[in-house]
């Protein structure tokens, strides 16, 4: 039976009329928020210089009250010690005496206590975070022996994006693109007004989770909104340029947003100004109608194609979709059982989450990493945000004309050779190593920006949701992992970057199992998706028939 060859039917509409001018721009702007809200956690939660504090009651003279606190060597600088300090009835009794420290008094014998009267931050860089929120005088000094909280929150972030994904792929390939789009934009808009009212960490945590969940939501439904409406030329920029250099310009936004803002509730209700604005482009953003069809949905798919001709200034054909074409579309709902029940589909997807896993962790390690190197923290977050837009922009040439896996594999294996060799770089060269980790990062921002349409391209439209659902689900396991594998270089310096470096490496090695897509339509039913034969695609210029091999069928490695 014949089956729609949707790109062939739509060719009547052009590439580049104003139709797809106007999706286009309107889901690559969709996604800003996405880059304001993922990283801004590097602000929102970083941890300002701190030490003990000292009673201003306390009974002590102004010279023990400076030798009160240990110090500590810190890059080179002898700073007040973070977690102890001397005990303080030891001091007072001391100065009490008239005792001088230094001369009668070996101050550094003196038995150290707990912070037990809190701490004192620098407010020089910022006026508050939630590391230094004080509410209703209560503290939640996120530091010392609560600083794992820090790298949790993130953590708790990257689980609300895991659960996202898997989730919004199901819905979205069940009831629709747009619906999915608009909800999470509320979801993720409403959740972060909340977050600024939170009144202890455990509350911005949970309201943090649920920001995830909206923010990957919104961006793959927007994601595979563009890829199936969009002509296969325009495709290729949407998802390797558009989408992405939108992302980084929410991600550039961030730090300019912050260097003037620098109190953590007044930069969230910035941030969360973006999204509000994004609800009135529900009546200029269209259902896609390739979903629709795969829906048996023809009638309102033809309506939205017979409005984009008119847009365009082009006359739609009297029949667009034969009948006999989209009635072997009318399909039973898939669902993620499909991904364990074919071989095929099941390998596909082992292997590709893999690299996913892998490329989210350099990413997002790379990323929250800015406010631990040296210099202006505004500054490295800003370089980090920008090194991104020349890798979106060669990502475009990358993906038009060259195979997926030969785009992806040396990327990653680019990346990994660079993390690895900053552990030969000499501590003194500290900004040749800045250097190599935005070259890490250049790399692996390249495969990643080629990861997502090399997976819409290998999955049907009947599963193509809940398949990148699945993968930025792996995607953010990695993502979760990444603020530890950061906290790795506590013990060890250059242990982050050596396992992060391994991966990569091992990552862009399994790449070359995948099938290959490149010069192929997108498949639009499970019959139609490329198989693994000892490591190579089948090559076929069109979608495979109806009546082709059982997906089962396929020769393993």
């Amino acid at each position: 039976m014949n089956t729609v060859d949707y790109d062939e039917d739509t060719k009547f509409l052009g590439e580049w009329g104003p139709f797809q001018k106007r999706i286009m721009l309107l889901l690559c702007i969709s996604v800003i928020p996405n880059g304001l809200s993922t990283f801004s956690i590097v602000f929102l939660a970083d941890t300002p210089s701190h030490h003990c504090a000292i009673p201003p009651n306390a009974n002590i003279s102004a010279e023990w009250r400076n030798y009160s606190i240990p110090l500590e060597e810190n890059k080179g600088v002898m700073r007040y010690g973070k977690c102890t300090r001397y005990k303080l009835d030891v001091i007072q009794r001391l100065s009490d005496n008239g005792s001088v420290p230094g001369i009668d008094v070996n101050v550094s014998e003196i038995e150290q206590e707990s912070c037990k009267n809190g701490w004192e931050y620098d407010r020089s860089i910022y006026i508050s975070t939630i590391v230094s929120e004080n509410v209703l005088s209560l503290q939640w000094d996120l530091v010392c022996n609560d600083a794992w909280k820090v790298p949790m929150t993130s953590s708790v972030y990257f689980l609300g994006l895991m659960v996202g994904s898997i989730i919004s792929g199901q819905l979205s390939d069940r009831f629709g693109r747009k619906i999915q789009l608009f909800t999470t934009i509320g979801v993720q808009t409403l959740f972060m007004f909340f977050q600024i009212f939170s009144t202890s960490w455990f509350m911005f945590s949970a309201f943090h989770f649920f920001i995830g969940m909206g923010a990957i939501s919104n961006y793959m439904a927007a994601f595979v909104l563009g890829t199936e409406i969009l002509s296969t030329r325009i495709r290729i920029i949407f998802s390797t340029v558009g989408v992405c250099i939108f992302f980084a310009i929410g991600y550039m936004l961030l730090p300019l947003m912050a260097f003037f803002i620098r109190d953590w509730r007044m930069l969230l209700i910035a941030i969360n100004v973006s999204g509000v604005f994004h609800f009135f482009l529900w009546w200029f953003i269209p259902e896609s109608p390739r979903w629709l069809l795969s829906q048996g949905r023809v009638e309102e798919a033809e309506a939205i194609l017979r409005g984009a001709a008119k847009e365009n200034g082009v006359t739609a054909p009297e029949v667009i979709f034969q009948p006999l074409q989209v009635e072997g579309e009318k399909l039973s709902h898939h669902n993620i059982c499909d991904f364990v029940k074919f071989v095929n589909i099941r390998w596909i997807t082992v292997m590709l989450s893999f690299v996913w896993w892998v490329v989210a962790i350099g990413y997002f390690a790379l990323s929250l990493n800015t406010s631990s190197l040296l210099g202006d923290h505004f500054l490295n977050c800003f370089f980090s945000a920008v090194v991104e837009v020349p890798a979106y922009i060669l990502a475009w040439p990358l993906f038009r004309s060259f195979p997926r896996r030969l785009s992806v594999v040396p990327m990653l294996v680019f990346s990994g050779a660079v993390l690895l060799s900053t552990q030969l770089i000499p501590t003194n060269l500290s900004s040749v190593s800045i250097a190599l980790e935005m070259m890490g990062k250049f790399g692996v921002t390249v495969a990643f920006s080629i990861l997502y349409p090399y997976t819409a391209e290998l999955y049907p439209t009947v599963l193509r949701n809940t398949a990148i659902g699945i993968c930025s689900m792996a995607s953010q396991l990695g993502a979760i992992a990444a603020p530890y594998f950061l906290y790795l270089g506590t013990y060890y310096k250059s242990l982050p970057y050596i396992i992060m470096g391994t991966l990569s490496v091992l990552g862009g090695l399994l790449g070359f199992l995948l099938p290959e897509t490149y010069g192929l339509p997108l498949p639009e039913t499970i019959d139609h998706m490329q198989t693994i034969q000892r490591c190579k695609s089948r090559q076929t210029s069109n979608h495979l028939s109806s009546d082709s091999a059982a997906i089962n069928n396929v020769s393993m490695l």
